[in-house]
């Protein structure tokens, strides 16, 4: 594995590309990989977007359009790795032995499903009408994209920190079901721009493709003034004092401003600047942040064989390293071959070590609690207060099984385990992040079931 910082990002390839994607993601990563520390991939998401788009032909197209929107924003496809997600059939395979350990309640959480699900009880539908399992289970295929290359930072949106921390989940519970002591998957960290954490669109929501509220990033010079023209501002004449920190233009400006423009742009806000000027001023910016680049991006979409050699050469380099790891995972879970197969004896059969002890006990106050405690008497959960012996047994049991809990990280001093949506019990408080999470590597060992 590599010394360096291994950076992966990835665009979803179902529509043009717009401000919000290049200031969100784009900019900040083509930026980190030219840290001569940085080990930097990138990918179209394509994958990813048939869970949202079936119009083969938009996808194909935002496929060229994104290829072309790397390369023209200054990607070194020299110093990087720069590939499609659907080159790489190692990605798929993982995703399977990941979905394999993937706990079901950690998908349940996951925000694009619960957003689909509450929108659908909203309309008196069934909770999971039209909700396929490509949308459900996307989670464990971001994983895999993740953890197939080992990434310790991936830069997202603040909306994008959940799927980073569920490829941390099911990364560890991957280690400690099959690592015997071999930690196979990096955790990785989100890399987050606080300066632009998620940009607004024309009608002050999230850009995005589904609210049809977007700034195209290369778009005509023509085209992308009308845009900015449709900005909702409020009612506030010229001379009338406006308020940058509820402006939705004002945040526009900001991300692709330096400092001491945006200060500028903020003192004439607040002297009475006019919406209309300030509008102007917007598009002058982006157009001289963006016209080289613009330039540069319908060149490349004219050559689209030339954009083909480049995506091929990058998957080779991608294959290079996925490879030799798949085959790793597949040893690892028994998916071995039989001509080198290992004969195991008997006596070499993993001992089970001491196994961990769940211990009863009553309060003062007549409730009921339990702790779950490690072979060397160390405490590795406090449970909640149970009304009656019987719910508190009935969480013991549940837990006991080995695949009914979920366990959240609250800070980074201690963690809580749930039971379905239940909040059940927590973890001792920890000195540091570190020793939390070897506490919680522990705790799963604990309620791995023992194979016979």
């Amino acid at each position: 594995m590599t010394n360096r910082t291994r950076i992966l990002t990835g665009i979803t390839t179902t529509g043009t590309p717009h401000l919000g994607n290049y200031a969100g993601a784009i900019r900040p990563a083509i930026v980190a990989s030219r840290d001569t520390n940085a080990d930097s991939f990138y990918f179209l998401a394509d994958y990813h977007a048939l869970i949202k788009c079936d119009d083969p032909l938009r996808i194909q197209r935002s496929r060229l359009e994104i290829a072309a929107t790397w390369l023209a924003g200054g990607l070194d496809v020299d110093r990087v790795t720069f590939y499609r997600q659907s080159d790489i059939p190692e990605i798929p395979e993982l995703t399977w032995l990941l979905t394999c350990v993937a706990a079901k309640g950690l998908l349940n959480r996951a925000h694009a499903y619960k957003a689909s699900v509450d929108k659908n009880v909203e309309t008196g539908e069934d909770p999971d009408a039209g909700i396929t399992m490509g949308l459900y289970s996307y989670p464990v295929l971001m994983a895999a994209d993740i953890l197939m290359f080992n990434a310790h930072k991936v830069p997202v949106g603040r909306d994008q920190i959940q799927h980073v921390e569920m490829a941390r989940d099911i990364g560890q519970r991957f280690n400690h079901l099959f690592g015997q002591g071999k930690e196979f998957f990096t955790m990785p960290e989100a890399l987050i721009e606080e300066s632009v954490a998620t940009l607004p669109g024309l009608d002050g929501r999230k850009m995005s493709k589904s609210y049809d509220n977007t700034i195209p990033l290369f778009t005509s010079a023509k085209d992308m003034k009308d845009a900015i023209s449709r900005i909702v501002t409020d009612s506030r004449a010229p001379g009338e004092a406006k308020d940058p920190d509820n402006s939705h233009l004002f945040t526009l400006f900001q991300a692709f401003a330096t400092p001491a423009q945006a200060d500028e742009f903020r003192s004439e806000l607040l002297g009475g600047l006019g919406w209309g000027e300030a509008k102007n001023r917007l598009f002058q910016l982006l157009d001289n942040e963006l016209g080289e680049s613009r330039e540069r991006y319908h060149q490349l979409i004219e050559r689209p064989a030339d954009l083909e050699d480049i995506l091929q050469h990058g998957a080779r380099k991608a294959r290079a390293v996925a490879t030799p790891f798949l085959n790793e995972l597949r040893e690892a879970v028994g998916l071995r071959s039989f001509v080198n197969q290992v004969q195991v004896a008997a006596t070499t059969k993993k001992k089970a070590a001491k196994a961990a002890r769940f211990v009863s006990f009553r309060e003062d106050d007549g409730s009921f609690r339990f702790r779950l405690l490690a072979a060397d008497g160390e405490q590795l959960l406090l449970s909640l207060n149970f009304e009656d012996g019987k719910a508190a047994g009935a969480v013991v049991k549940a837990l006991q099984s080995g695949h009914a809990y979920d366990i959240r990280e609250d800070r980074d001093k201690t963690f809580s385990v749930w039971v379905g949506t239940e909040h059940v019990a927590d973890g001792p408080v920890f000195d540091d992040k570190a020793s939390r999470d070897a506490a919680i590597a522990s705790l799963r060992i604990a309620l791995t079931p023992v194979q016979e």
